[in-house]
């Protein structure tokens, strides 16, 4: 499986970024993307997921991207909704099944899904695992975190 965050813990962001019409090269290692924006075992959700936040180390005033990783067989620890942020998610490696609100769908490999506003949604890894991922505006306390919303 093609691994977006790294086969070692090292380096999770790695590329090249173009910002305010410049070209940087940039990389971001582990312990600094949690210290940073990172969501991962120093916060005790290590077993279920990871993820990692670069609106910063684009310099993005308006736009929020993230990758997620969930572990094989696993679900996130918490739904959340945007009163009034979309976000796209596309999956870039594994499979697995997301639930919008009341219904869920599969998901695999390159599929996209864009999400409106005030729906809850959660994922829920496949046997591989699943990595996606998510981007969308950027917009403070426009979150909600559900706990224990997927419990089937």
């Amino acid at each position: 499986m093609v691994d977006p965050l790294g086969t070692s813990a090292d380096l999770v962001w790695l590329g090249r970024t173009a910002t305010a019409g410049r070209l940087h090269g940039r990389s971001v290692h582990a312990q600094e993307a949690h210290r940073r924006e990172g969501l991962g075992s120093g916060v005790g959700f290590a077993e279920v997921q990871e993820a990692r936040f670069a609106r910063k180390d684009l310099d993005a005033e308006d736009t929020g991207v993230s990758l997620h990783r969930l572990m094989a067989g696993k679900r996130q620890a918490f739904a959340h909704r945007h009163e009034n942020a979309e976000e796209i998610y596309v999956v870039l490696a594994g499979s697995g099944r997301m639930k919008l609100d009341g219904d869920i769908i599969e998901l695999g490999a390159l599929d996209a899904i864009r999400v409106a506003p005030r729906v809850v949604r959660a994922f829920e890894a496949g046997p591989e695992g699943m990595q996606l991922l998510a981007f969308g505006p950027r917009r403070d306390g426009d979150g909600e975190v559900i706990q224990q919303w997927w419990t089937d």
